[in-house]
């Protein structure tokens, strides 16, 4: 984790001046930039909010999380202002911070404010990661929420509820606004990346919503079903767990270059990141971090060079195996691969015979667990493939590495 640092962020809206609080890594640059809006009876300083910018700041994101106008500290109505016044107050904090030097290409929505980001996402182009958090597919479903009363909305236009404490004002514009087919319309043409998140025991949003939503988009997709949680994210370790799967749903969705710049086929391409160690890795279609462990000064952000190490040789270890299997019409199941690196002194090597005694050698031990109805001679043979798998030649094979500069 990187050292993050906190400062309020007050900014113009459509209704006058909207509060904010800026999470900011303190290091340089920042992975992403988000906007974070809130749910509907919820504001800047929930828990939500709160935990999660704080969370991802730590980790090399800069967050703004903000008060929609009338709720908290920002100035406005908030009953007169509806999905569309909520979309306009994400443009102005985006505005905000593009002033600022920031430019935000993640929205992070809770709740309603999930349902606000959808619709604003279209009009703002530099956006290209939407984040969802126990939105509704269905926007009116908000009314019925707060308990507003809608028969008194028909016949009077208005009717008042009670927000965070405080009396509101809900009109006809504000559920005029409210429109499901609109909406809709919005996912099924949605250009950025979703990640939508529900928690299956959401009492406030129903688990279905988050599910309609995510088949109503037609863009590039995944879900997460959060586990012992609740709408709030109250649960003890239910915002770390949004927070967490936002930042590693980032790690491996985002693209630091067009497609056409990628890394070609059969290379990676490496990049100094933020903090002391962290690196940005991309190969021709994948992106994730490098790091180095807290102990040793690195933040922890990522598998250190050595894990990538040992994963390259026990991911193409069991891959061999199963194909292998697979021709040979061995019913292996499964394969389980532990592996540690280690030195040793040359002596303590039986397979290191004419190496001096007093050297030091590299040593990777790998331990394999093979699962399915298998017998000894099938074992047995397995075992012996294991060593033949790709990465494990060329780790045995003598190794030219050429430095070049570029």
């Amino acid at each position: 984790m990187t050292a993050r640092k906190t400062e309020r962020f007050a900014f113009p809206g459509s209704q006058g001046d909207l509060a904010g609080i800026l999470e900011l890594p303190a290091a340089h640059p920042h992975r992403g930039v988000a906007v974070f809006a809130h749910c509907f009876a919820c504001g800047r300083q929930s828990l939500a909010a709160t935990r999660v910018a704080r969370y991802l700041a730590e980790r090399g994101f800069a967050v703004l999380r903000f008060d929609f106008a009338g709720v908290g500290e920002s100035e406005g109505e908030f009953g007169e202002t509806g999905l569309l016044g909520n979309a306009d107050d994400i443009v102005s904090a985006i505005e905000a911070l593009a002033q600022r030097g920031l430019q935000c290409n993640m929205l992070i929505g809770h709740s309603y404010g999930g349902a606000a980001a959808i619709a604003v996402t279209s009009r703002l182009p530099q956006v290209e990661h939407l984040v969802t958090i126990g939105a509704p597919f269905e926007v009116d479903h908000v009314l019925d929420t707060i308990g507003a009363d809608r028969t008194e909305l028909a016949e009077t236009g208005r009717t008042t509820v009670t927000l965070l404490g405080r009396e509101t004002v809900i009109t006809d514009a504000f559920v005029k606004q409210a429109s499901n087919a609109e909406q809709a319309t919005r996912l099924a043409t949605l250009k950025a990346r979703l990640l939508v998140m529900h928690a299956r025991e959401d009492n406030v949003v129903a688990y279905e919503q988050g599910e309609r939503l995510f088949v109503a988009t037609g863009a590039e997709k995944d879900f997460v079903t959060l586990r012992d949680a609740d709408h709030l994210l109250g649960a003890p370790g239910a915002s770390v767990q949004v927070a967490e799967s936002i930042d590693h749903w980032f790690s491996r969705t985002n693209s630091h270059l067009p497609a056409g710049k990628r890394p070609l086929p059969g290379t990676v391409r490496v990049a100094t990141s933020t903090g002391n160690f962290v690196q940005d890795v991309q190969s021709q279609s994948h992106d994730w971090i490098a790091d180095e462990p807290i102990h040793v000064g690195g933040d922890d952000q990522g598998p250190t060079p050595y894990d990538h190490l040992l994963a390259a040789l026990g991911t193409c270890t069991s891959m061999t195996l199963m194909i292998y299997a697979r021709r040979k019409g061995i019913p292996l199941e499964r394969v389980e691969i532990e592996l540690e690196h280690g030195r040793e002194h040359a002596a303590d090597c039986a397979q290191c015979p004419d190496m001096n005694a007093g050297v030091q050698i590299d040593v990777l031990d790998r331990s394999i667990r093979l699962h399915g109805p298998i017998d000894d001679g099938q074992r047995a043979d397995l075992m012996r493939i294991a060593d033949r798998c790709p990465v494990h030649r060329t780790l045995e094979n003598h190794i030219e590495i050429k430095t070049t500069a570029f």
